[in-house]
């Protein structure tokens, strides 16, 4: 009997056999056909030509430098109106000096009529502050000004009340109050009590106005004892109005009253001026 690997073998060699004789039958135009065929298969079969990448472009930037510059505003104040300066500018000389006759005038100071009934004080403040160089709304200054029933400390009363009346019924306030808000804003205004006529005109012949408390509209009154719920002493009147003083001859002085200027007697003035004490508000560095 025949081995496995005895017929194995003689497979193997009927098998060679016949591919010899498959392949000598090819004739030389069979083979060329069958490498075509084989090359058209083949190209069917090579991928298609890759992409060549290319990097795209990187986004350009404009320079900040290039771009236009951005003003910022600063907004101050509580009620978004302008802040005034707090640098003072050297004091004006925009003043004529006292002639051997014994008269001063002090020119460029600008008045304003009062916004509000009893707003007196701050509408004299802002005009003086603005002789200086400072610039104060005079609303927003009255809005500053601290409350209370004793003139020395703060505004009595609603400003918009009635004029004429004394505390704890509307009135308006005397200098401290005044000068204080004043210097926050940079001014060296210094309250005087009581100043004198002299004194007075000194600041004059200096080129520096002077806010004065008299009776209306410079005309003689009289003074009422006052006692405030902090058992404050003090003199208040009928009628208290704020004024400045601008000139001054031997016998008359000049006033700057809202955006009013006249002039009084002196002997008128002073009587006016005495009733609360002769208080001031000066330029003192």
């Amino acid at each position: 009997m025949l081995t496995l690997e005895v017929l194995l073998v003689f497979c193997l060699i009927l098998l060679s056999g016949f591919i010899l004789m498959v392949l000598t039958s090819f004739s030389e135009e069979d083979h060329a056909n069958a490498v075509a065929i084989a090359a058209e298969i083949t190209s069917t079969l090579t991928p298609s030509p890759s992409w060549t990448l290319v990097p795209t472009q990187t986004p350009a930037f404009t320079s900040t430098s290039a771009l236009p510059a951005v003003a910022l505003t600063k907004v101050v104040g509580p009620s978004a109106s302008p802040t005034a300066s707090k640098t003072p500018v050297p004091v004006p000389t925009r003043y004529i000096s006292p002639t051997s006759g014994g008269n001063a005038s002090i020119d460029g100071i600008m008045g304003h009529s009062q916004s509000l009934p009893l707003s007196c004080e701050a509408s004299a403040a802002v005009d003086w502050a603005a002789f200086f160089g400072v610039q104060i709304d005079e609303l927003d200054f009255q809005r500053r000004l601290p409350l209370s029933d004793n003139p020395e400390k703060g505004f009595v009363g609603d400003v918009e009340g009635s004029w004429g009346q004394i505390p704890p019924s509307p009135y308006g306030v005397h200098t401290a109050p005044v000068a204080l808000l004043l210097r926050s804003f940079g001014l060296p205004a210094k309250a005087i009590s009581p100043m004198s006529w002299g004194a007075l005109q000194g600041e004059i012949n200096a080129g520096h106005p002077v806010i004065v408390w008299v009776v209306g509209h410079v005309v003689r009154g009289a003074p009422v004892p006052y006692i405030s719920s902090d058992g404050h002493r003090t003199t208040v009147a009928r009628y208290e109005h704020t004024v400045t003083v601008i000139g001054y001859t031997e016998q008359t002085v000049k006033i700057l009253d809202g955006q009013r200027v006249y002039s009084r007697s002196l002997e008128y003035f002073l009587d006016s001026w005495g009733v609360l004490g002769n208080m001031a508000i000066v330029w003192r560095p």
